[in-house]
């Protein structure tokens, strides 16, 4: 269910996307001691929450809390490129691990990787992702799609993987847990309510659970369900984007 690999390369990327893995592990991609330095400018400063899930803090704001509504998007789009730099500002004097990702994406597949284009504008891409400790982060799957219902370019994809390198890990805890089945856009929406998720206990064991390490990347087909146990004492800082794959002979795109 899961795979273990040195480093990203073709064999592995058409794994996750044939489905025959959930998951493909980087044990140590960063230094855990570099990872952790990283992690420690990247808080400092501080973050916010995010704007449908407040429980959860992020520097930078992903697409899907734009939620369809014009103001929110022209927004995403505007801050784009700003919040890039606010990341690569707060990892200097090290390079930003996503710009470092961002590249071996684009060696490792043969026809390239690069930022995703939509509306005719480019995405942000890097996003900071903080659970305090206590917090579950509930069960949800990501889909570009759903996210861009009215984009030709969110539609065409034939798989969606989530991409996160993990630079602060609690005491305890903060293990990433996802299931196997499939449940539909709507069961998903009938289930969470007004939530952005459900509670893991209501879809039964967990097909998979992977307890990260300081300096680990995972990457994992995001449109499965997948949450977040609780942590302990410290928060769990990891740096998150999704890649979207339209088959072998097309590149590969990513954005937060």
């Amino acid at each position: 269910m899961m795979l273990d690999v040195e480093r990203l390369d073709e064999t592995c990327i058409k794994k996750l996307a044939n489905e025959e893995v959930l998951a493909i592990r980087v044990k140590g991609l960063l230094p855990r001691s570099l990872a952790m330095q990283i992690g420690d400018k990247i808080l400092t400063p501080g973050f916010e929450g995010y704007i449908n899930a407040p429980s959860i803090g992020r520097i930078g704001m992903a697409f899907y809390e734009a939620e369809n509504q014009p103001l929110l998007i022209e927004d995403y789009f505007a801050r784009a490129t700003r919040n890039i730099a606010e990341l690569r500002n707060r990892c200097a004097p090290y390079p930003s691990p996503v710009d470092t990702l961002r590249c071996m994406l684009d060696e490792s597949w043969p026809a390239g990787a690069h930022l995703e284009n939509l509306y005719g504008r480019k995405m942000y891409v890097g996003l900071s992702r903080v659970v305090k400790p206590g917090v579950c982060f509930l069960a949800h799957h990501d889909i570009f799609a759903k996210d861009a219902p009215d984009s030709y370019q969110a539609r065409s994809l034939e798989a969606q993987f989530a991409c996160n390198v993990y630079l602060n890990m609690p005491t305890e805890g903060g293990a990433l847990q996802m299931w196997d089945d499939d449940i539909s856009p709507d069961q998903f929406d009938e289930m969470r309510g007004e939530s952005y998720g459900i509670d893991p206990a209501l879809l039964g064991p967990a097909a998979l659970e992977i307890l990260p390490e300081p300096g680990d990347f995972i990457m994992f087909n995001s449109r499965r369900m997948h949450s977040v146990t609780p942590g302990v004492a410290d928060p769990r800082l990891s740096l998150s984007f999704f890649v979207g794959y339209r088959g072998n002979a097309s590149p590969l795109t990513f954005w937060s």
